[in-house]
């Protein structure tokens, strides 16, 4: 079920009005979210939700043998089992059909042919997302940094919470799975807030994100006929579709848990206006940066164990960081691109230089390393976007070989994305100490309800005759 669909219109207000009527049951308020999540994603295809429940049942119960364990060799054995499990049904769903196609491609080149290798696997809906969800849990039982619950519902609330199931933010239980155990009680404000900030959430995907995609889906074919200048302005397009759809998703999902007095973490800082790639990669993403570096690459060691090491640990965590995010060797080239900028940022700059940068707000001075890393992010996010290495290689060659060969195009469905996207950087740039563009502060539109009640009649009028067919969200593929 997609958050930008009439079923979702229907579906909210009957599981908010349901959920607060068994307020003095936490027990059943968390049956229902069980319940109204497996209706939420089995909308796509009920067969996937024993995926959900498969991986479930197996993190609850080999936390629960973990945690139960009289010897660090039996928690490991049981903490191991379960992360095979889950790591090896992710693998076999997201990479069977990549892995099969490249081993049938390497042994035609022996001149032989593997027809058993054909079988096409169908990727669910955000399997990656709460794969991950239940891998932190079952390590933060073994590391002891949680106590497992008993009670097999509030656990299944916990990994299937339908705002956060497909696309996250990826919370870990330290700090989603006591929300579920404890008494939730409405508060007026903070829904409020939710509403305002899924209303955002729809303003970038409606407004910006599905512009944006109409006019590269339009001449992203086109590649070979355009200037090395409409390409990067191309890739620009795609730089704001992808974040205003995947942030979008990330404020929906907030905004609309608030509602049902959860509280879920920022995914998304305004990146953009990152004046290093070190301060983008704590801005973007922030549940899997944090979930890859707490799960992997501290336990490689991190930084501490010399140049050689650290080098190594960066491109592991990127490596992964690529093909978690498809199986295409053109995510494991942009993870690498990003890997190689990272390495160059760590040697740059010391620990305290990192922190003292990484903490900083954005200034109107760091405008030029702000927009130089933009454009960096921009060229991995052309070899992101294509559908071969090829078609990548392509794009960013023209991109420096060919920038006045070629068609400049000068549609309105051009100008109408860069005009959305620049509206919105102005007035986040304007609001980027705030959680959200419509958290207000200022005395004028707290004061004044008509002032607030026109700003949300100006979105839904844009709604209306702005938004053109409904799409998809990006990290749904993921």
């Amino acid at each position: 079920m997609l958050f930008n669909s009439f079923e979702f219109i229907v579906f909210l207000p009957i599981v908010f009005a349901l959920y607060w009527l068994l307020h003095r049951d936490v027990s059943r308020q968390n049956a229902l979210l069980v319940v109204a999540s497996y209706v939420f994603y089995g909308w796509w295809d009920w067969r996937f939700c024993f995926l959900i429940a498969t991986t479930t049942m197996a993190s609850w119960g080999t936390a629960l043998l973990t945690a139960r364990s009289t010897t660090n060799s039996a928690r490991r054995v049981w903490m191991v089992a379960n992360v095979v499990l889950n790591v090896g049904i992710l693998v076999t769903f997201k990479y069977y059909n990549f892995f099969a196609d490249n081993l049938a491609n390497l042994v035609a080149m022996l001149g032989y042919r593997l027809d058993w290798v054909t079988l096409r696997v169908v990727l669910p809906v955000g399997i990656s997302f709460y794969t991950f969800q239940a891998l932190s849990y079952s390590l933060d039982v073994y590391y002891r940094r949680v106590r497992p619950t008993t009670n097999i519902m509030t656990f299944a609330a916990y990994i299937s919470f339908f705002p956060q199931l497909v696309a996250g933010p990826i919370e870990r239980a330290t700090s989603l799975l006591p929300q579920f155990q404890r008494q939730r009680v409405f508060d007026y404000a903070q829904a409020v807030d939710g509403c305002r900030q899924m209303l955002w959430g729809f303003a970038q995907k409606l407004l910006v994100a599905d512009t944006c995609a109409t006019y590269v889906d339009t001449y992203w074919s086109q590649h070979a006929t355009l200037s090395g200048v409409a390409l990067l302005m191309l890739g620009m397009a795609f730089s704001m579709q992808i974040y205003c759809d995947f942030a979008g998703y990330s404020h929906i999902a907030i905004g609309v848990s608030k509602l049902f007095g959860i509280k879920l973490m920022t995914n998304f800082n305004y990146p953009y206006f990152s004046s290093d790639i070190g301060q983008f990669w704590r801005r973007w993403h922030i549940s899997l940066t944090t979930w890859f570096r707490d799960y992997v690459y501290i336990p490689l060691g991190g930084s501490h164990r010399g140049p050689w090491r650290t080098t190594a640990n960066i491109f592991v965590v990127w490596l992964l960081s690529g093909l978690w995010h498809g199986a295409n060797w053109t995510f494991v080239l942009w993870g690498l691109f990003h890997g190689t900028l990272l390495l160059a940022y760590h040697y740059r700059y010391n620990a305290s230089q990192r922190r003292a940068r990484i903490n900083r707000e954005p200034q109107w001075r760091q405008l030029p390393a702000i927009m130089l890393t933009f454009v960096m992010v921009t060229l991995g996010w052309v070899m992101f976007r294509s559908s071969t290495v090829a078609e990548g290689v392509a794009i960013l060659g023209r991109i420096f070989t060919a920038p006045f060969n070629g068609t400049l195009p000068r549609t309105m469905v051009v100008v109408r994305a860069f005009e959305c996207a620049a509206i919105l950087l102005l007035i986040e740039w304007a609001k980027r100490n705030s959680a959200h563009p419509l958290q207000f502060t200022s005395p004028f539109m707290t004061r004044h309800a008509w002032a607030r009640r026109a700003l949300y009649a100006l979105f839904l009028v844009g709604f209306v005759f702005l938004v053109g067919k409904a799409q998809t969200f990006i990290y749904f593929q993921f």
